[in-house]
């Protein structure tokens, strides 16, 4: 079995994210990239499934620009037996990353996809479930723990824990799926030296966005950024009796 994983570049998630000054954008000259925290956890469970002997290969595909190729690689490193580089100076909404994740469906025929349950760029939890939808194949959504098993004849089921809101929920798909990883699927793990060695000499095929004849479908436009307001000052009382006296000035009680 082939697995496919998402592997999206985004901004560090320790870097404190700054606000372009004209409003366009976030700040990202200087700043470190790396890849979505999320997405690094599906990597790594499709790795753990080929190394329990469950598939035989795993493909990490990037959406972005040509200097993608050097994050591509980190994944190749982490233990992916090859990568597909999608080409495109254009920012992804989800729906057109659905799309393109489709047509690669399409030529490679994996038994499961696994991507990150969000990025943590745009929050937008909607690409697996797009796909799931375009493919006409099953989801599991927010997995913290996933079991695959095969039959003879090469089908197979997924048995999926997913967290919901009242707790844990387990469910079954028929494979190929859709999986989206969470938090507490797995730990990622940590990258060697000579493993970045040997991705070196992995292949990745490239391909031009152009070239895929996805319509973007991208609706929505970003008109401004803006960071946080800055909270005010804290005010100190002496008493629970001035709490109420301050609260009933404001016009609160």
């Amino acid at each position: 079995m082939k697995i496919l994983v998402g592997y999206k570049r985004v901004v560090d998630y320790n870097v404190r994210i700054q606000v372009k000054p004209d409003g366009t954008g976030v700040v990202t000259d200087g700043v470190k990239l790396s890849a979505n925290p999320f997405d690094d956890i599906a990597l790594e469970e499709a790795l753990r499934l080929r190394e329990k002997g469950v598939a035989e290969e795993v493909v990490v595909v990037g959406i972005g620009p040509a200097d993608l190729t050097a994050h591509l690689r980190n994944g190749l490193a982490m233990g992916a037996n090859r990568a597909i580089h999608v080409v495109t100076t254009e920012a992804m909404q989800p729906l057109t990353a659905a799309r393109t994740f489709q047509k690669l469906v399409e030529k490679e025929q994996p038994g499961l996809v696994i991507l990150g349950k969000q990025a943590i760029d745009d929050d937008a939890n909607q690409t697996g479930q797009m796909l799931a939808a375009l493919w006409d194949r099953p989801q599991a959504t927010f997995a913290s723990k996933v079991e695959i098993t095969l039959d003879n004849g090469g089908n197979g089921k997924a048995t999926v824990t997913r967290e919901v809101d009242a707790g844990l929920e387990t469910i079954e798909v028929e494979l190929p799926a859709v999986i989206t990883s969470d938090l507490r699927l797995n730990e990622p793990r940590f990258i060697k030296l000579p493993d970045i060695m040997k991705a070196k000499s992995k292949p990745i095929d490239t391909i031009e966005f152009a070239s895929l004849g996805i319509d973007s479908g991208d609706h929505l436009k970003t008109t401004h950024y803006a960071a946080p307001p800055k909270r005010s000052k804290g005010v100190m009382l002496k008493d629970a009796a001035e709490l109420v006296a301050e609260l009933k000035q404001k016009g609160l009680l």
